[in-house]
This record gives C-alpha cells, structure tokens and sequence, in this order.
C-alpha cells in the first residue's frame, strides 16, 4: 500500500471460492480476465482485499492452483485474521480487538456434547475460529440450542452456516463484515480511506459484507441460495447492491460498470494490434503486450509477418535482454526468437497473466517498470520477477518503446540454463 499518496481510488474487497475465483472453469478466463483489467487500470492507484473463509493454509493452497493476483490486504478464516502485503503480515491490533468475552478451550469443549457436529480438519482451526461440518436439515436445532449453552457461558460468539454444511463459531466481533469495518476505520485514520468500495460474495458468510455503510455491493450470478434469501429478505430494492448476471469474476467486472466505478472492459477483450493502439500508461502497455505474447504463442494472432514488423517499433535496436538464467541478449535477437515461437502453444493449455505492475517515471518521458510475470503450461506454472526501462515515444506520447528487459526466476522456479522461457 506504500504506492498510494492518499486516498484509494477503488477498494474491491471479494470472496474467493466461487466468487473472484469459478471453480467450474477451468481455464480460469474470467479470472484471468479480471487479472487484466485489474493490472492495466486500478493497481496502482487502487485497493485489492480478498475476504475469504479458507484458513492461511488453504489459502496459500488456492494460490498455487489458480491464477490469482496478489491482494493489498487478505481477510482470511472468516474475518478472524487481517493481513498485509505478500508477506501477510498479521494485524496484531484485529487479534487483541478479538480476544474479548472469547474463550476457544469453553468452545471447544461445550461443542464435544453436540454428536451432530464433525470436526474440520486442524488447519480450519484457528484462535479465534472453530470449524465443523454440520447437515443442513440438523442446522436449527443445533445453532439454537449452542447459542444458548456458549452464552450461559458468559461468551459472547457469533456462529454462521454456509454452503449448507459448514458451521464456523467466531467471537461476535468478528466477522467478514465486522472485519471490513475495522479495515475502513484503519485506512481512513492513515488518509488512505478508498474513495469507492465494491463487495463480492457468492455464500452466507459473505452476507455481513453488504452491510457495511456506504459500499457498493455484488450478489456474483452463481450466487447460493442462503445468500439470495438474505439479499430478497433485507436488500431487495437497495440500489448500492446488485445481483449480477455474470458468474463470479465476469459479475465483479459487471458490477464494476453498472456502479460506474472506472473501466470494467478487461484488456483481453480489446484487440492487441501492436501498432495505432492507445496505451493509457506503462501498466497498460505490460499487460497488453503479455495479452499479444500468449495469443501469439498459441497462434491466435492473424498476419504474424506484419505483427513481426510492428514489434521493430516496440523493442529498441540498442536495447538489451536479461534472461532469468542470466544470460545476456541483444534486445534484437527477441524478435527473432519471438518469430520462432509463434503458435509453439497451439493447442495447449497456456496463459500468460502479470501481478503487482508498479511503475515509476524515473526522468522525463522515461519509465521504470516492475512486475511478476507468469506463464501456465499445461499443470506447471513459472514465474519470473521482471523489470523494464521504457520510453514514451516523442511523436507518440501513448506508445512506449521498451529500452531494457531484466527477468529473474521467482522461488527458484526456473532452472539455471533453463533457455526455453522466452519472455
């Protein structure tokens, strides 16, 4: 959040399963999608917060399966923890704020006497979160009839049930909704409050979400029953919560529109002609040329000799290419090797997506610009931190010309003479 001089533009705060991330589509293009239309237009001036129900553990499991972007900040094990950052550093001021009129030993063994109640698996269990699998049609009976035992207990907890199996107990401060609030108070007393906030959620445990004041709020089109009756039983008509008719992330970006929040049309939906194009900065400019890169790859571009050509205007003939091996190129040699590769993905399962695209003008008409480059193929995924020195061209100014390429594998994901990453 270091980039922000102020204000957040936007501050998107979305569920994972079955909202930003679709389960059912396994090739991952609405997500992928958002990843475009995020990285080109809002990440720099802009907040990303995944809430999510998934422990630290399964989180950073979902990670490693999917295509995900990198969140500012990650509202984990339903609202019971806060981190910042990659590095997920923990809000030690959400934990004390938590600890009160809260005692997971008095849980733990009053929910021993409930037979109906199966215990999740230990990394579901967090300090001030315990987690069962509970049949929808006991539900009633049981959450009644625990309320009142926790309580006789001088405890004052929250239980909710989602996906018609899931029971989680938490302390009644927390929440995913009791969790934003805090994230909202804590943004606005640093100056960096967003000037918009949209809610995505597809369950029951998203419903506190919508109602936080002044956000603007997406019911994702696969949204579950539960939330749907909540949303007909107390939002219905409220013109700030929508119900979507695109699934998942394809009904974030729509929601995005319909609030009119900023541009909502994903870069991979746009044409990726490289040259008479507009860029809007030297984000944009990333992620459109990693958007013609796969396609070129995968041999969906049309006429690749004129395409060819064009790229003489993109990459400069003095400039130089640093391979993740380490081996040093000639910036001319990459249109060549580029030449070679078209369509050496035909028919595979590839994708190309960029995440964290800062960018910094370091003289005038000059650009630093720095980001994680990933490519899927097949079940295997590759990532590389890259930086780039563009110029803005004189006659041009929303064109760029790429003077300098350094790549270095992330997480030792490459090998050390590994030639056959291209860019």
């Amino acid at each position: 959040m270091d980039r922000l001089n102020g204000s957040a533009n936007l501050m998107i705060v979305s569920d994972l399963d079955f909202t930003m991330v679709d389960h059912n589509d396994p090739e991952n293009l609405a997500l992928l999608q958002f990843n475009a239309l995020w990285e080109a237009y809002y990440r720099h001036n802009s907040l990303l917060v995944f809430s999510t129900g998934r422990s630290p553990t399964i989180y950073r499991e979902l990670r490693k399966q999917k295509p995900l972007l990198t969140p500012d900040i990650t509202i984990m094990s339903v609202g019971t923890a806060i981190t910042y950052g990659e590095s997920m550093v923990p809000d030690d001021g959400w934990k004390q704020y938590l600890d009160h009129k809260w005692n997971k030993d008095i849980v733990l063994k009053e929910t021993a006497k409930f037979p109906e109640l199966t215990m999740q698996l230990e990394t579901e269990q967090q300090p001030h979160k315990v987690s069962f699998y509970l049949e929808k049609g006991k539900a009633s009976n049981v959450i009644q009839a625990l309320s009142k035992c926790l309580e006789n207990h001088g405890l004052d907890v929250k239980i909710i049930y989602s996906n018609g199996i899931a029971l989680d107990i938490l302390p009644q401060a927390a929440g995913k909704g009791r969790a934003l609030a805090f994230l909202l108070e804590k943004l606005k007393a640093d100056g960096l409050g967003p000037l918009n906030t949209l809610v995505c959620g597809d369950s029951g445990n998203d419903a506190e979400l919508f109602s936080v004041p002044e956000v603007n709020g997406v019911l994702v089109g696969n949204a579950q029953e539960e939330l749907l009756q909540w949303y007909a039983e107390n939002e219905r008509g409220n013109p700030k919560i929508i119900h979507a008719t695109e699934r998942c992330a394809a009904g974030i970006m729509q929601a995005i529109g319909n609030f009119s929040l900023g541009p909502n049309m994903s870069p991979r939906d746009i044409g990726v002609s490289m040259s008479n194009r507009k860029v809007l900065s030297p984000s944009h400019e990333v992620v459109m040329f990693y958007i013609f890169y796969e396609r070129w790859r995968r041999g969906e571009i049309q006429n690749p000799e004129q395409y060819i050509q064009n790229l003489k205007s993109v990459f400069h003939s003095t400039g130089n290419f640093v391979h993740p091996s380490g081996a040093n190129k000639p910036m001319h040699q990459i249109i060549d090797t580029l030449a070679k590769a078209f369509g050496d993905k035909k028919g595979q399962d590839f994708r190309v997506w960029v995440d964290r695209v800062s960018f910094a003008e370091v003289s005038l008409g000059s650009w630093s610009v720095q980001f994680d480059k990933w490519e899927l193929s097949g079940n295997e995924s590759r990532g590389c931190f890259t930086k780039v020195l563009m110029n803005t061209k004189v006659d041009a100014p929303d064109h760029y010309t790429w003077m300098h390429l350094h790549q270095i594998w992330l997480d030792g994901l490459g090998g050390q003479d590994d030639l056959s990453w291209l860019l």
